[in-house]
């Protein structure tokens, strides 16, 4: 269980992340460290449809609010893509969580049925009310998506205060293992999320 932790008026996603460092969510510090990332440039911001959430990218992503789901917002850029499902009002955070894993690139039957998780169902109460779960995987799909069969997919759910959101980013496999830097820019652009 996390200790609750005292969060200003407007709550971020940060705190929720907080509750997920045991998997595998590193803080190094600058001081000599040769594992240390400098913080991406996060200087875009963007907002849902209603304005309820925001969040930064770095300067020229893709930012799309769908007219269908008002409350989905995708962004992509350098290759990677975020996902924002959110809510209005406060959910099971266990089975929100399940239903936003199938968040995916491509259909079902274009997508392997096998995962190989990271880790999954991990988190708990982050204070101010708001619980977290964060899962990690590998998926394969059939067929290559945005120049990719392979992705690394990771989900935050977050519930309390209110709202319920789910958070997922996409990067491709080879990439992730490869690259601090797009680790750094992913947990960046899902840590950035505030609600109204």
């Amino acid at each position: 269980m996390i200790e609750a932790v005292a969060v200003p008026r407007r709550i971020t996603l940060l705190v929720a992340l907080a509750a997920c460092v045991a998997a595998g969510l590193a803080v190094p510090s600058a001081a000599g460290d040769k594992s240390y990332v400098p913080p991406p440039d996060l200087s875009a911001q963007h907002s849902s449809e209603s304005g309820v959430f925001s969040f930064r990218t770095p300067p020229g992503w893709t930012v799309e609010n769908t007219k269908k789901e008002p409350e989905t917002v995708n962004a992509n850029g350098d290759g990677l893509r975020v996902r924002f499902v959110y809510l209005a009002g406060e959910y099971g955070y266990d089975s929100l969580h399940g239903a936003c894993m199938l968040e995916r690139l491509a259909a079902p039957a274009d997508t392997s049925p096998v995962i190989k998780y990271e880790y999954d169902f991990m988190g708990g109460d982050v204070g101010n009310g708001m619980r977290a779960l964060d899962s990690a995987f590998t998926i394969k799909y059939d067929n290559a998506v945005h120049g990719h069969k392979e992705w690394r997919q990771r989900n935050v759910t977050v519930v309390g205060s209110g709202h319920s959101m789910c958070a997922v980013s996409y990067a491709p496999a080879s990439v992730w293992k490869k690259s601090k830097e797009t680790r750094a820019l992913l947990d960046a652009i899902l840590a950035s999320v505030t609600f109204r």
